[in-house]
């Protein structure tokens, strides 16, 4: 198991575990790792995961004396630790403070030490652009940020304000230098998710993608390899609809060369646009009570672009 640690601010060295190396960033994000294999980088993902409490996957955690690992098949875990890159969906908040929002019929928070488990799950980087990050409210929201921070690792898709929501977080592995983007579609229609302003702390939303597409053009300016992680669709719907779709191809158009989504709860089809994949929803990884068909996503990079992109199954 690896962990990489947050470097921000300037010429800042950290010392970090098996896997990486030491890392420094100028005014950027930015994490350095040694590829498990000389030219080329693999990315993986997974979907939707969650530590809230009272929900049957947490109750099996406890179960198991509050270890990860002994709840997710040891093969499922080495392989996401064989990754050179692994990203998660952060479906929850973390923290012991705020309220629930009132009208929601489902909020998630957990305790704030359940975070060490994204380590242990060998999670390098976690999107927290989603519907349940604010679902007790704001001071909730800006623990979790302060908290992937304490433990060491880099989120995307929110923020204390708008600037900070649209923050890219690149990792340099090798020769290559990938940078990470999120943002959220929902919700659609009620939102209570507060999206990130001026002043306030929130999401960074992509309903109306103008925003999201020049943090996309940005972050291919400024790298070889853009990942688009994105949060959209309906829930429980198991084909990608046409919103989804008209976003993923703004996407591409924008310069992303990899597109993945989540919030529907279980697998959506793949499609290519202009020879770029587009993963639409990764499913449940490890959250709430219902058993549901999921995976992992690898993408193997070179300074030629994407090399291989696989679907391993998995089931929760």
């Amino acid at each position: 198991m690896r962990r990489v640690l947050a470097v921000l601010g300037m010429a800042c060295f950290l010392a970090s575990g098996p896997g990486a190396l030491e890392a420094a960033a100028s005014q950027e994000q930015i994490y350095i790792k040694e590829p498990h294999e000389e030219g080329k980088v693999t990315l993986s993902f997974a979907g939707d995961i969650s530590f809230a409490e009272g929900y049957a996957n947490m109750g099996y955690y406890h179960a198991k004396g509050d270890d990860i690992t002994k709840c997710i098949d040891k093969d499922v875990i080495a392989r996401m630790d064989g990754a050179d890159v692994m990203m998660v969906n952060n479906e929850f908040t973390y923290s012991d403070r705020g309220k629930p929002l009132s009208g929601k019929t489902f909020t998630f928070r957990a305790r704030p030490e359940t975070a060490a488990n994204l380590s242990l799950l060998s999670a390098d980087i976690v999107s927290i652009a989603n519907n349940h990050v604010y679902d007790y409210g704001e001071t909730a929201l800006l623990d979790t940020m302060d908290t992937l921070r304490q433990y060491g690792i880099p989120y995307v898709g929110a923020g204390r304000n708008l600037e900070e929501a649209k923050e890219i977080v690149y990792f340099r592995a090798g020769d290559l230098k990938i940078a990470y983007v999120s943002a959220t579609q929902v919700e659609r229609s009620y939102v209570y998710t507060r999206e990130a302003t001026d002043t306030q702390a929130g999401v960074l939303r992509t309903y109306d993608p103008a925003v999201f597409l020049e943090v996309i053009r940005e972050a291919k300016e400024n790298s070889d390899f853009v990942v688009v992680y994105v949060h959209w669709g309906t829930e429980g719907v198991s084909r990608f609809e046409a919103d989804q779709q008209s976003l993923g191809r703004q996407y591409i158009d924008a310069g992303a060369d990899l597109v993945i989504g989540d919030h529907p709860h279980c697998l959506q089809g793949v499609e290519y646009y202009k020879g770029v994949p587009i993963f639409y929803s990764l499913g449940n990884f490890w959250f709430n009570s219902k058993t549901r068909e999921t995976g992992l996503v690898e993408a193997d990079v070179s300074g030629d672009g994407l090399l291989e992109f696989r679907f391993v199954p998995c089931l929760q």
